[in-house]
Formats: C-alpha cells, sequence, structure tokens
C-alpha cells in the first residue's frame, strides 16, 4: 500500500516516479537477504537488477542521468543499506559517465564490463597531506617506454580494498599550474601496487575505505586518460557530477525514515494522545517532509541538466549549491528523526534507529561546504582566498 509520504512527495513525472517503485519493489525482498552480507555480496546483487548500468540517450524518458538516479532511489527506498547506496552513486555518477564522456568509444567499450557489478572501480584522489587541495599532491608518474611508472600514495579511498581497477590522478609536471596533472585507469593486481587494510569507519560502515601505494607501479600502454596534464580538467569534471548528483544516494533512506517517523508518530500514545497530535511534533514532521522534498527537488533538477547536455563543468556553482544544501539538509532531517525517536534512535535493533555520522559525513566528501562556499563566492567575483 502507497504510503501518504509516498503519495505527498512526488515530485517527478510520471515516467521516473514509476521507475522509482519498480526499483524499490525489485530490491525489497533482497534488502533483508543481504543485511548481513559482505559489501561485495551486496554490491553484485544490486548491479544484477541494472544499477550501473548506464542507458543510452536516445531520447527516451527518463533519461539516463535521472534514470541511474531513480534507480538508486529506489533501492535506498527499499532499505538496502545507504553505505552500498553511496558506493553505486559514488561508480555510477563520479566516474562511470564521465569516463564515458572522456574516453574514446573503444577505450570505453574496454572498461564497459564494470556496468555488469563484477568488476569495481576507486577513484583515488587525496593524499594525507593534500587534502582539497589537489596542485600539492605528491604521487608522481613518469614516462617510460609507452607506458608510465607510478610512486606515491592516496588515502580515504572508497570501495579501495575490494576495488579492481581505479583512477588515479598523479603529476606528470612540476609547478601549481592547470597542466601539472595526468589522470590514469589501471587494474589494481599491478606489480607495485599494494593496498591498506579496510579502515574503521563510523559513517557509511558497509563500504569498505582505504589506502592505495604505488611503489614503482609500471602502467601499461593506454592507461593515461586523455592527454598528459589533462588530469585537472578531468578532475573538475568527476568533481561536479558528484557534486550535482551523488547525494541521491540519501533520498531513499530519507524517504524511508520519513515513513517510520510518521507511522510512528500516529501510533503512539503519549500523554493520553497520539504523539502526532502534538504540534512540536507536526513541526519535526514538516520540517524533515521540507529537507526532503528541497533535497529530492534539487537534485533531480540538476540530473535534468546533465540530461540535456549540459555539461558537467558548466553546471560547477549550482552543482556546488545542491551539494551544500542537500547534505546540511540531510543532517537537519537526521536530528529531527532523532529527537522524535528518542531513545529508539540509539538501539541499534529498534524501529527507529538514527545514524548521525553518516549524514555529517556527507558535509566533507566531494569537497567540504566550508571550501564549497568559498568557491561559490569567488564565482560571485569576490577575492577570497582559501
Amino acid at each position: 500500500m502507497t504510503s501518504p509520504v509516498d503519495r505527498l512527495l512526488r515530485s517527478g513525472d510520471q515516467e521516473t516516479e514509476a521507475l522509482v517503485d519498480a526499483c524499490r519493489e525489485r530490491a525489497e525482498p533482497l534488502a533483508e537477504q543481504l543485511r548481513e552480507k559482505d559489501f561485495r555480496t551486496q554490491w553484485e546483487a544490486m548491479a544484477d537488477l541494472g544499477v550501473l548500468r548506464l542507458a543510452e540517450d536516445g531520447g527516451a524518458r527518463p533519461g539516463p542521468v535521472t534514470r541511474s538516479l531513480a534507480m538508486i532511489e529506489g533501492i535506498g527506498l527499499a532499505g538496502i543499506d545507504p553505505g552500498v547506496c553511496y558506493a553505486l552513486a559514488s561508480q555510477v555518477f563520479g566516474m562511470e559517465f564521465p569516463l564515458r564522456a572522456a574516453l574514446p568509444g573503444p577505450a570505453w567499450e574496454a572498461i564497459a564490463h564494470i556496468q555488469d557489478g563484477r568488476a569495481l572501480l576507486c577513484h583515488a584522489l587525496t593524499e594525507r597531506g593534500g587534502g582539497s587541495d589537489p596542485l600539492s599532491m605528491e604521487t608522481r608518474a613518469r614516462r617510460e617506454g609507452d607506458g608510465h611508472v607510478l610512486d606515491g600514495a592516496k588515502t580515504f579511498i572508497t570501495a579501495a580494498p575490494v576495488a579492481d581497477h581505479a583512477i588515479v590522478f598523479a603529476r606528470t609536471a612540476e609547478g601549481r599550474h592547470p597542466f601539472a596533472l595526468s589522470a590514469f585507469l589501471f587494474p589494481l593486481d599491478l606489480p607495485g601496487v599494494t593496498r591498506s587494510e579496510p579502515f574503521a569507519k563510523t559513517a557509511l560502515p558497509q563500504v569498505p575505505m582505504g589506502e592505495l601505494v604505488f611503489e614503482a607501479a609500471r602502467l601499461p600502454a593506454g592507461s593515461l586518460i586523455g592527454e598528459e596534464g589533462s588530469g585537472l580538467a578531468l578532475m573538475a569534471s568527476t568533481t561536479a557530477w558528484e557534486r550535482a548528483v551523488l547525494l541521491g544516494y540519501a533520498l531513499g533512506p530519507m524517504r524511508r525514515t520519513l515513513r517510520r517517523i510518521v507511522a510512528w508518530a500516529g501510533e503512539r500514545e503519549h500523554f493520553g494522545r497520539r504523539m502526532g497530535a502534538s504540534h512540536q511534533v507536526a513541526s519535526r514532521v514538516s520540517e524533515m517532509a521540507l529537507a526532503l522534498h528541497r533535497s529530492r527537488v534539487q537534485v533531480y533538477a540538476l540530473a535534468a541538466r546533465l540530461d540535456a547536455g549540459t555539461p558537467a563543468r558548466q553546471l560547477a556553482a549550482e552543482a556546488a549549491l545542491t551539494k551544500i544544501s542537500v547534505s546540511e539538509d540531510y543532517v537537519r532531517f537526521t536530528e529531527h528523526a532523532t529527537a522524535l525517536s528518542g531513545v529508539r534512535a540509539f538501539i541499534a535493533d529498534s524501529d527507529l534507529p538514527a545514524d548521525l555520522h553518516s549524514p555529517m559525513a556527507a558535509l566533507t566528501y566531494a569537497g567540504t561546504n566550508d571550501l564549497l562556499r568559498v568557491g561559490v563566492a569567488r564565482q560571485f567575483g569576490l577575492p577570497v582566498e582559501n
């Protein structure tokens, strides 16, 4: 039976909403089966639903980006772990779409098998001393013969402990100029490549995160993405994609939480009346609905812009504003859910558990919100520095 929350928060067109519902229905029987399974098993089960497969832009509705977003929302609404939803969104929006646009046809076809979920990608940019400043990176790639030799280390990489291939950014020239960096795509079973054990995480613990170390790792010919020195341009594209639609992974879990809270408030007896009769409770529920509605409209609007052919890099400011807005709404949304759930929010096997760490993490990935605000102000012409 359709929940009132589902009926009232349908801001998309008929085709998109039908796809969200269809993916939810297909994923629901799997959610309980997968709950105690390892990340790779959950990942492959979702891939079997077609979540990782990019649609061609043939004019059908919804468009390819909106289709992927709707599928990820649907599986999150079904109860699939938010960390798995995040990892799927990261690969689809932060890697697959940008790579399909950046690579020549034959090069894309050579890695298109990643869409079946049996091979995982990871995106290796951050270094321990680099943070949000890519031009300070120390990982270096020097040309040797028809390939490159890579030395350095990358850290805080989603899926690194289990990934099969990596997009790695490295310095190929000295200095802090736009052409100092290059991007490479290669398998992680090469000699000279080692990976760490998964980090112990408090946010999105289901998806592993780790480190990659390169010691004279010889990259095969064809590993370079684009031209040498074009790494910063690819980085700008992947980060714009992520900021625009990555937070779509949270839409399903948010709506699922709101459904549970509404049902709870409607049934719970409190001070001789149902909890939902309280104006304060009603206000918090409405604030949760507002945050979810606002987030959903913003993310789907940018997906529609991308489907219309707008290059991701041209959406940099809107993407940054959307990422800031949705991540901060996600935090406020979860705070309201926690207040309404009471102690049950902190009992793992209750019907109303709350995870504050994961929404808080959304404030930092794909660029910390503080630095994104600086970037937006700079685009207004203010002479603000990092």
